[in-house]
């Protein structure tokens, strides 16, 4: 490119000084050295962004993402996998079910005398397995490498597989005729070779129970294992009665019989009571059967789906708690267990499951009870992220029996809930500093909000037994903070919820909180004209977000009105027998009066006169009641008792009021709810009848599926699991 011509150039000289003057600064801000004073000040704030960033103000750059809720205590491990790399079945003699079958039993009482020779078997087994594991491993890897390899080894699989056929076959002609095997075959597994009979189990379940014996049991809980593997590998089981016969019998008769034995009493509940036992020669015969009693039961809990089935057997593992003292992987696979039914169960399996992890926490250490309580936390806060009708019943007994879980240990609970309070503080601190709609959206969610509700009925509950105010004054911020951020009407729900909040902590600590203000806006709502149509019916209760089609009906303009009264004589009720209340009512009776004369509406026009010709009436009685009393206002202790009689006997007319008001809410709610129910009912039966064949064919399919549930069950018990984890 060629120079400028000189009219170029002149232009340039004229007309672009700014671009110069930039060049000129620039080149002496790279220049120029900064003066000690800069170098300090710049330190200073190097030092404040990194305090910040510590503390996590740095809420500008940082991502939504990593203020998790469900990841406020970090990734909690999964399950230690057990130690044993043995199939679960325990070593027996093979004549030992063919002599139960013929009414006899062999000598199997001196279990047990050989202890030093069978600790050596014990130590070469695991060397054995040891390098099983490691061979096993490397042909693995061989097989990745090189699939060549791999096609070479299927194939001499399958050559080994005929060969051991053949010598099958050759065993069975060289049996006697008393149908007693050749001795060279060794150890049986009830799984492959044996079959458990109906007479065999009977006659086994008498010898356990009458006379404990060692040999039998341990037959017996093979067959348990067996049964309780029945589908995912070949079973040893005659028929489906025998399946059901040694389940049942094992779930109710296990604990009985292992307490029997050790010479436990069967109201201990105690861990002392099996780590005491661990030296002992009972407990070392005992501890592989069960052992394998805890692992079976632990297996068909994953693979049942029937809620019946699956409640009784945590019922039936629930007495045996304390055996799992001397497996802690077990004992860490039967709380993943449980509060993953806690959660996906319903009615009576939801409860079982809870009353399991209460009692692990219960029994066992501290550890454990934090382990409990952060999965329980999790798996709530996972379960709680979308709420229908339907679901909002199973969330609030979620909510309820977490809150028995933290009031176990409130010292500890109480340390977890601060941690919980100051992440939701932290998420919302970044919704009002950046406005981002990734932020705002994660508050106003179900997640955030069930989250929060969580540890307000926590805080409520238990403020009065330990010191929660540090935890009471931060949610009241964050909730505060919450009805700041949603002030429009599409956010009735929310701040209704936010009210009801405060109104609680409020009367479980007996500190004040004043809610009237955030009331009262409500009725500033512009929802359009006064003689707005109904509407439709809207379930209130599952949105977090109003649609807008509804703000201009009729309905939610009687549940604005409605709602500002029943908070408002919730809030008056509380204090409606203090000194002040008189003050605490001025305000918000004159813009109660503001709205009766504005409003159009007989019904609004009705309601609202009635709740203030009642809190007249109340302020009345109390500055009657007032002006009787000698002592001064600085008497703390007067003031505090003043009314308590009649606080305690309740006959004030405010008081009746607020009771008739409460039934009256409740009548119209659970109308409301009827009306949507049958909508939904309609909206059921009308997609029916579009598609009658498959509805016929899927209510065919589920009639067929409920018959013989455990045997199916036990078939397919992998996409029985796959099924129940998706519901």
């Amino acid at each position: 490119m060629g120079k400028l011509g000189k009219k170029a150039r002149k232009f340039a000289k004229k007309n672009l000084q700014s671009v110069f003057k930039r060049k000129r600064k620039l080149k002496s801000m790279f220049k120029k050295k900064g003066s000690k004073r800069d170098e300090h000040d710049a330190a200073e704030n190097r030092e404040e962004d990194q305090i910040e960033k510590s503390i996590g103000r740095d809420l500008e750059g940082e991502n939504v993402e990593d203020v998790a809720l469900d990841a406020v205590f970090g990734d909690e491990s999964d399950v230690v996998e057990d130690d044993s790399e043995s199939d679960g079945y325990l070593s027996e003699d093979s004549g030992v079910i063919d002599s139960y079958e013929n009414g006899t039993e062999s000598s199997h009482d001196d279990v047990g005398a050989d202890n030093n020779g069978a600790s050596d078997l014990s130590v070469q087994n695991r060397e054995i397995l040891l390098e099983l594991s490691q061979k096993r491993k490397k042909l693995e890897k061989l097989k990745k490498k090189d699939p060549e390899f791999s096609k070479f080894l299927e194939s001499y699989e399958n050559g080994l597989e005929k060969l051991k056929d053949e010598e099958n076959y050759s065993d069975e002609e060289n049996t006697s005729d008393d149908d007693t095997q050749n001795p060279s075959k060794g150890n049986v597994n009830l799984s492959t070779d044996k079959l458990l009979t109906s007479s065999a189990l009977n006659s086994l379940c008498q010898l356990v129970k009458e006379q404990q014996s060692i040999s039998a049991l341990t037959s017996l809980l093979n067959g348990y294992r067996a049964a309780c593997h029945y589908g995912t590998e070949p079973s040893g089981l005659q028929d489906s009665s025998t399946f059901s016969k040694i389940l049942i019998f094992m779930l109710q008769e296990a604990d009985n019989i292992f307490r029997g034995m050790l010479g436990i009493s069967r109201s201990s509940c105690k861990k002392e009571t099996i780590l005491e036992l661990k030296n002992t020669s009972k407990w070392k015969t005992m501890k592989p059967l069960i052992k394998s009693y805890l692992r079976s039961t632990l297996f068909i809990l994953n693979q049942i789906a029937d809620s019946e089935m699956l409640a009784f057997t945590l019922v039936r593992l629930r007495v045996s708690v304390i055996f799992f003292a001397a497996f802690r992987p077990l004992l860490q696979r039967l709380v993943k267990i449980a509060v993953h039914l806690w959660v996906t169960g319903e009615g009576a399996l939801a409860s079982h499951s809870f009353l399991v992890i209460k009692d692990v926490a219960t029994v066992f250490s501290s550890d454990c009870f934090n382990s409990c309580l952060i999965r329980t936390y999790k798996a709530y806060i996972g379960h709680c992220k979308f709420v229908d009708p339907d679901s909002s019943k199973h969330i609030q007994f979620l909510r309820t029996s977490f809150v028995e879980l933290c009031s176990q240990d409130l010292q500890n609970s109480s340390s977890k809930a601060m941690v919980c309070t100051e992440q939701l503080s932290k998420i919302l601190q970044m919704g009002l500093r950046t406005k981002k709609k990734e932020a705002v959206a994660r508050i106003c969610s179900w997640q955030y909000t069930n989250c929060l509700d969580l540890w307000v009925s926590f805080t409520s509950a238990n403020i009065q037994d330990y010191d929660l105010k540090p935890l009471l004054y931060m949610i009241i911020q964050i909730i505060n903070g919450v009805a700041v951020l949603f002030p429009g009407p599409r956010y009735l729900r929310l701040r209704l919820k936010c009210i009801q909040w405060l109104n609680n902590l409020s009367s479980s600590s007996g500190v004040f909180i004043p809610v009237a203000s955030y009331t009262l806006d409500i009725l500033e709502y512009k929802t359009g004209k006064d003689s707005g149509k109904p509407g439709k019916d809207f379930n209130f209760s599952s949105s977090v977000k109003l649609p807008k089609h509804w703000l201009k009906s009729r309905n939610f303009q009687e549940k604005c009105v409605f709602s500002v009264i029943e908070l408002l004589a919730m809030h008056f009720a509380q204090w409606s027998y203090h000194i002040t209340f008189p003050e605490l009512a001025t305000i918000p009776l004159i813009r109660l009066k503001k709205f009766h004369e504005t409003t159009t509406i007989e019904t609004f026009r009705r309601v609202v006169k009635r709740f203030i010709d009642q809190v007249e009436q109340n302020m009345e009685f109390i500055r009657r009641k007032r002006d009787e009393v000698a002592f001064s206002p600085k008497d703390h202790q007067s003031v505090e008792s003043f009314l308590q009689f009649e606080k305690s006997s309740a006959n004030t007319t405010f008081t009746q009021y607020y009771k008739s008001m409460i039934e009256k809410a409740a009548s119209r709610s659970l109308v409301l709810n009827q009306k949507i129910s049958s909508l939904q009912q309609k909206k059921l039966k009308g997609k029916k009848r579009q598609l009658p064949n498959k509805g016929a064919k899927s209510e065919e399919a589920s009639e067929e599926r409920k018959a013989d549930l455990l045997i199916e069950d036990g078939k397919d018990g992998k996409s029985e699991k796959k099924r129940r984890t998706k519901e």
